[in-house]
């Protein structure tokens, strides 16, 4: 049967007041939709009738009052919507967040961004936009960006920060350039910046730490002790002066009493 004479028998059971005639969408067999709804005229108003009458049916191809559309056109994307325990199919132009369009030669679909704490997405392994408070990294979302990388606020995105290299060894045990002399001293690494930052808001890694030591010679071989050693030896010296005068003086006076 031709797409005219479809349309000649749908218009003639209208004029006639048929008991039985009921809404093009709900009295057209599905198989036959794709043919009315790519057609003009008579079929273009069957058309709007659908939409009016059921605005989820827009853009179908294949559409029921109970599940939805089940055949989009073209180049929409078909989407499977959940509500409770009721699903429908809708036939969008662009998928809703979370999902992203996928086009196959049977139909356009709407499949699930498979990346976690993502808004919206490329392709299933690919992210373009994350949740709040959550920084975008190489079509990944994380909450701290990670390390070689900054973070920018204004687009949550995580950029190119400062590169450095790697630690040097750690220096000589020293202390007020001396490297004997002293018990404990203090010995520092280093390492140099590689790359400049994307932007010079953004703040370099130190570049330099020095932690607490134990110097390997507390005393320089042939050396003079410093001023502060000099100082304590003489009063250790002058201490042991005093103690032994206090005795001597202490046993010269039981030695006048005993006398006595």
């Amino acid at each position: 049967m031709s797409l005219g004479a479809i349309i000649r028998i749908l218009d003639r059971k209208k004029r006639e007041s048929d008991p039985m005639w009921q809404d093009p969408v709900d009295s057209v067999p599905d198989e036959l939709c794709p043919f009315l709804l790519l057609t003009t005229g008579s079929s273009a108003r069957f058309a709007s009738a659908s939409y009016v009458s059921n605005p989820i049916c827009k853009g179908c191809l294949s559409c029921s009052k109970d599940n939805g559309c089940s055949r989009c056109q073209q180049k929409l994307f078909f989407f499977l919507r959940r509500e409770g325990m009721r699903q429908y199919g809708e036939c969008l132009h662009s998928c809703p967040s979370g999902y992203y369009g996928h086009r196959a030669p049977d139909m356009n679909r709407c499949a699930r961004c498979r990346i976690e704490n993502c808004d919206s997405c490329f392709s299933k392994d690919f992210c373009t936009k994350c949740k709040v408070g959550f920084y975008l990294h190489r079509g990944r979302c994380f909450e701290e960006c990670p390390d070689g990388f900054a973070a920018l606020d204004e687009t949550m995105e995580c950029v190119e920060g400062c590169e450095v290299g790697h630690w040097s060894e750690w220096g000589t045990c020293s202390r007020n350039n001396r490297t004997c002399g002293f018990k404990w001293g203090l010995e520092t690494r280093t390492r140099q910046i590689v790359k400049k930052p994307a932007k010079d808001t953004i703040p370099c890694p130190t570049i330099a730490e020095s932690r607490r030591c134990k110097m390997a010679m507390r005393h320089c071989p042939g050396g003079k002790r410093t001023p502060k050693a000099k100082e304590k030896k003489n009063k250790k010296k002058k201490r042991k002066l005093i103690e032994r005068a206090q005795e001597q003086h202490s046993v010269f006076l039981a030695t006048d009493r005993a006398n006595q």
